[in-house]
């Protein structure tokens, strides 16, 4: 494609208040581009009914998507420091919409695990919008410009388990696959369209990208401690989300797939604190963010535990879950993005990646957690995770009065 104008690079104290419409452009597809990774979810009894898959091998479907997205963060995220990134997104987009078609498509277990990992490989597109939107946002307004994106990727995954337990009603569970690709390959002409041009080159080859990361890593304490906490959090997530459908096709609940995929509109409080806790980081209160966040994390575990018994105790925790979650994430994403601007595809990769190693790890011990003491156990494995999150916040606040000025201050 051929340009009139190629704009200068722009830098990341952008002048101008970020119009509405890219905004929303963003928004849309970060969620558009995640959404595949979560469409099995309420779907795995229906998906191991027909490709002859037993519990475990349905949940691995789970594990692949969390894994694929891990290693996404790691190997591709980092681009977004070497080379343009509308260029960068919009290929992973492209890709995306490819993968989706393979699981669309698949006539077996191993195929679809395949295609959910190559599809959560490339859907971290998302993961380049964030921090590019957050580098188009003016310094003032970054918070809450990272809050609406980031609760466009939230609504994505909450939507994705609606959309698909709903569709496979009417179409079957291939359906959803067939027309989110068809979404997102409008989102990436949209965003090639719309998008402005955004280069600013580290100066480093790949490997030496790579390195960069885990010297970053090294460098900046408060990117591990945040790492910390992210992973252990998204641990946490991903227990609730892929214990949940097991707990909803079964006794007492026994719902159909349609049911358990609404269910996941419980989870959308999320994405009404997202811009709020954004708003907030941007006026100081990240830490106070923070600290409600990881404390209302644990409190919502004694709630989901009590859903075994009854729907209305269990969407109360899904709700306070929810929102402690994301309010959680968007503090930390605050605090790592502030830390060194000119690199902040590299930091949102590490910490993303330990998001969502936490994540992959979560459901796999999920699996283990359900055959040994079903809900229960669910509950205890979710319930001690978020106490490990508090935990790590309290030390990480305890590190940085002992530390630099620099650190007290973020």
């Amino acid at each position: 494609m051929t340009e009139a104008v190629t704009p200068a690079p722009i830098i990341a104290a952008a002048p101008a208040p970020m119009p509405r419409g890219l905004l929303l452009l963003m928004a849309v597809a970060t969620g558009s581009s995640v959404a595949g990774n979560y469409f099995a979810q309420p779907l795995l009894e229906v998906i191991g009914r027909e490709l002859g898959l037993g519990t475990g091998m349905a949940m691995l479907v789970v594990t692949a998507a969390q894994g694929g997205y891990a290693l996404g963060l790691i190997l591709l995220v980092p681009l977004g420091d070497l080379v343009e990134r509308r260029r960068l997104a919009v290929v992973l987009l492209a890709a995306t919409a490819v993968f989706l078609l393979v699981s669309a498509l698949a006539p077996s277990g191993p195929v679809l695990l395949a295609g959910t990992a190559l599809t959560a490989l490339t859907s971290v597109a998302a993961q380049v919008v964030v921090p590019y939107a957050a580098t188009l946002a003016a310094p003032g307004q970054r918070g809450r410009v990272v809050g609406v994106v980031m609760a466009g990727l939230l609504l994505g995954g909450l939507l994705a388990r609606t959309a698909s337990g709903m569709v496979s009603a009417l179409g079957g569970w291939r359906t959803i696959y067939w027309l989110n690709a068809a979404l997102v390959a409008v989102v990436a002409v949209l965003l090639w369209r719309f998008l402005p041009r955004l280069h600013t080159p580290a100066g480093l080859s790949y490997p030496g990208l790579l390195r960069s990361a885990v010297a970053l890593s090294a460098r900046e304490p408060l990117l591990r401690w945040r790492a910390g906490i992210g992973g252990l959090s998204f641990a946490a997530f991903s227990v609730l989300w892929t214990a949940v459908t097991f707990l909803l096709a079964g006794p007492p609940y026994g719902w159909h797939a349609a049911a358990i995929g609404a269910f996941g509109l419980a989870g959308a409080a999320g994405a009404v604190i997202t811009p709020l806790a954004g708003r907030l980081a941007d006026r100081g209160f990240v830490q106070h963010v923070s600290g409600i966040g990881a404390a209302a994390l644990v409190s919502s575990w004694p709630l989901i535990g009590a859903g075994a018994a009854g729907a209305g105790w269990l969407v109360a925790g899904v709700v306070l879950f929810s929102v402690a979650h994301q309010a959680l994430l968007n503090a930390g994403q605050s605090v790592v993005y502030a830390l060194a601007p000119e690199s902040r595809n590299r930091l949102n990769a590490v910490f993303m990646t330990a998001c969502f190693l936490g994540g992959a790890t979560g459901s796999l011990l999920t699996s283990s957690a359900w055959a040994a003491a079903g809900w229960g156990g669910v509950s205890v494995l979710g319930g001690t995770l978020s106490a490990a999150a508090l935990a790590l916040w309290v030390l990480e606040r305890r590190h940085a009065a002992a530390c630099s000025p620099r650190s007290a201050r973020a």
